[in-house]
């Protein structure tokens, strides 16, 4: 029998973390936090815990917040070449390549995603936004401008892009290392500061994430880490020497962001809640419909934000589907992510995990039918893990159809009539993304002009490019991450006049 790779990394790194709290990451220096204060960190396959992390506090936030400035303002960084900033993130890309499969066991162990699936998706995902975004320093800039003044006076006149600041990056737990990239990436390459705060249920890639930037030479204070509970980030939001926040997360937590950033006017982007319809067509090609219909709502256990939650399928094809998706769920290799031949792993939390069983029970109780799932699988006493879940013949007003649920669960509802599918599709709070199923390329654009989100995925789902802008309509955040847009949000805009005349 081949040995498992991941055993031995998992067996070394979780001595590591008993035996060493994890500390802050502050002007380059690793601090305990100034209260002494830890937390732990938990296994989400076994709920057991990992370690102890520093718990910061206002204190310890106000020190990172004033490394950042400092970063900023030295000529270390604030002078440094873009080509040169290019080979810092090339570095680092360069690094977490080396790293891998440590850093892929060590989101395993921290989130509960198979450790395989972390690699492809998480670690795989960060290098190649990491050097999707080294490109972008030494192309991103200003222009200039025809102008028409009054007066016959001759003017030159061009704008600049300047980095922002310091800025704040609140990244969530259920893509901790690709989410902190996401952040990373774009406000570094602007020439911007950080301070990351990644969320409490899952700091360790964050910080291996800060020891390997560390490593490939970033000056200190460009990059600082602060780890801790709610009021760590509501410090880190309200502190007046911060310029921006970057948040990604629920959408309630988003609003009170907006609301703390408004003492000093930061600037906000936020990447919130979705609750993405996929809609299917009479004439769709059902087998591949069904394959990524399944992958997009059950695919990290459900707790993604672009989840395929509410699938609206024509009335000719919506059992098949139906019986379909419950079919592939079933079939999914449920265990803890270190076994190889783990397809599905655990919630995040117990909190997360009574969230979801709430969600489960709301369904039945409004008389939706539980096609598959529902329940805690067998064998499984430990951990927090939840069978992938199907809901059909729910109306369009449930609970279970109109809220983020965050978790393994599809409400399937059927159409006939185009346009009240239209009005039931965008009839969400959210506007994340959507799906489209259709042989018809007159219905697919149509549909995508029609519906309310800021991706649209036409006979595919959950595809993702730093090259691309992602983001959503309504209550689903302000901006974009990836692509051009992600480095506006960390620049400004100057623009200069001079009279040549």
């Amino acid at each position: 029998m081949t040995a498992n790779p991941n055993t031995a990394t998992a067996e070394r790194l979780q001595k590591e973390l008993a035996a060493h709290p994890r500390q802050l990451l502050i002007g380059g220096q690793w601090k305990a936090a100034q209260s002494g204060k830890t937390f732990a960190t938990f296994n989400p396959a076994t709920g057991q815990p990992l370690g102890q992390v520093a718990w910061a506090d206002a204190h310890d936030v106000d020190l990172a917040v004033r490394a950042a400035r400092r970063a900023f303002e030295d000529p270390a960084w604030s002078r440094i070449s873009s080509m040169d900033r290019t080979k810092l993130l090339l570095r680092l890309a360069d690094l977490i390549e080396r790293d891998a499969q440590e850093l892929a066991v060590l989101e395993c162990l921290d989130n509960g995603k198979p450790a395989h699936l972390a690699r492809l998706v998480e670690i795989e995902g960060s290098i190649k936004t990491f050097r999707y975004f080294a490109g972008w320093p030494t192309k991103f800039g200003g222009e200039t401008l025809p102008v028409s003044p009054r007066g016959g006076l001759q003017i030159l006149n061009y704008t600049t892009r300047e980095p922002l600041g310091v800025c704040a990056l609140i990244v969530p737990w259920n893509y901790p290392m690709s989410m902190a990239a996401w952040k990373i990436a774009p406000a570094v390459a602007a020439g911007c500061t950080v301070v990351l705060k990644p969320a409490e249920q899952t700091p360790l890639t964050a910080l291996r994430l800060a020891a390997l930037a560390l490593e490939a030479g970033f000056p200190p204070g460009v990059i600082n880490v602060v780890t801790g509970m709610g009021e760590t980030g509501a410090a880190l939001v309200e502190h007046p020497g911060v310029d921006k926040v970057a948040f990604t997360g629920s959408t309630e937590v988003g609003k009170k962001i907006v609301r703390a950033a408004s003492g000093n006017l930061k600037k906000v982007s936020l990447e919130l809640g979705g609750k993405s319809p996929q809609v299917v067509f009479a004439d769709a090609d059902i087998d591949a419909a069904v394959a990524s219909i399944a992958a997009g709502i059950f695919f990290n256990q459900g707790q993604t934000c672009t989840a395929g939650s509410r699938l609206y399928a024509h009335r000719s094809c919506i059992d098949r589907i139906v019986e379909g998706v419950a079919a592939a769920g079933r079939k999914l290799r449920i265990g803890n992510g270190l076994d190889p031949q783990s397809e599905f792993g655990p919630l995040i939390s117990q909190e997360q995990w009574d969230r979801v069983n709430g969600f489960v029970q709301s369904g039945q109780a409004d008389g939706a039918r539980l096609v598959t799932g529902g329940t805690r699988p067998e064998g499984f006493d430990d951990g927090y893990f939840f069978k992938p879940t199907v809901f059909t013949d729910a109306g369009q007003t449930m609970k279970i159809t109109r809220e983020e649920i965050f978790g393994p669960v599809l409400t399937a509802l059927p159409w006939s009539d185009p346009e009240e599918l239209v009005a039931h599709a965008n009839d969400s709070e959210f506007g994340l993304s959507a799906g489209i199923w259709t042989q018809n390329i007159r219905n697919a654009h149509r549909m995508a002009a029609a519906l309310k989100a800021g991706t649209v995925w036409i006979n595919c789902f959950n595809l993702v490019d730093p090259a691309s802008p992602f983001g959503g309509y309504k209550q689903s955040g302000w901006g974009r991450e990836h692509g051009r847009q992600a480095m506006e949000l960390y620049s400004e805009v100057k623009s200069v006049w001079v009279n040549v005349s």
